[in-house]
């Protein structure tokens, strides 16, 4: 009797093993930005089946496949776990989609090159940076909830910005990892530090006036930006 109470609890310990050594998936993933994170999100409309870097959406044309909510539409957006749960569970493979500004954090986008030399120019600078999410075509940095004015007075008191600097606040949307998209994966470039509280995020201010000094110190070149 001893001997089958030990097999079963061995197995039992190895099926334990099995499920904590699986990646939580999307669900999962989604539901600790919601509820952990408060950030609010919506599924993304996702890829056609039948061509993947197309967009199931009726533009044939759009420029972010995949990455970009639809049916929910964007004010949908939500941190109550139930209708995240719901809608992952029916949708596993749905982009997962911030709506970015209100409480929730924004960001800043470069395309690829000058964002990796970007980092790397604020590395040497000692910046604090948040996290950072990468696309195969852009870098996001992660920064604090700004409004419109406070933007524009930002940018109206710099001498040169990049032009394909990008500037993603109240009212838009950015896809999360581990979200695959027409563009390719989202992945962090900075990965969040574990635990259950939202993440640090930097002020916009001091995020685009590093990345302005570092772009201008490194000499990217205008094909770059």
């Amino acid at each position: 009797m001893r001997e089958i109470l030990g097999r079963r609890r061995r197995l039992l310990s190895r099926l334990i093993g099995r499920k904590s050594d699986r990646s939580p998936g999307l669900n999962g993933t989604a539901l600790t930005f919601a509820t952990a994170w408060k950030w609010p999100v919506v599924p993304g409309v996702g890829l056609d089946r039948r061509d993947s870097t197309r967009c199931a959406c009726p533009d044939p044309d759009c420029t972010v496949p995949g990455a970009h909510p639809l049916d929910p539409g964007l004010l949908a957006a939500t941190t109550e776990e139930r209708m995240v749960r719901w809608w992952w569970t029916n949708r596993p493979d749905a982009p997962i989609v911030l709506a970015t500004g209100a409480s929730a954090p924004c960001a800043v986008s470069l395309p690829a090159i000058a964002g990796a030399r970007a980092l790397s120019a604020l590395d040497q600078m000692g910046i604090r940076l948040g996290p950072v999410v990468a696309t195969p075509a852009r870098l996001f940095l992660l920064v604090a909830p700004y409004s419109m004015e406070q933007l524009g007075e930002l940018l109206y008191a710099k001498d040169w910005v990049p032009g394909s600097l990008r500037f993603h606040g109240e009212g838009g949307y950015l896809a999360l990892p581990p979200s695959e998209t027409g563009q390719g994966p989202v992945r962090w470039e900075r990965a969040p530090l574990p635990g259950s509280a939202a993440p640090w995020v930097p002020d916009v201010e001091a995020v685009v006036d590093a990345v302005v000094d570092a772009l201008t110190r490194t000499g990217v070149s205008a094909p770059e930006l």
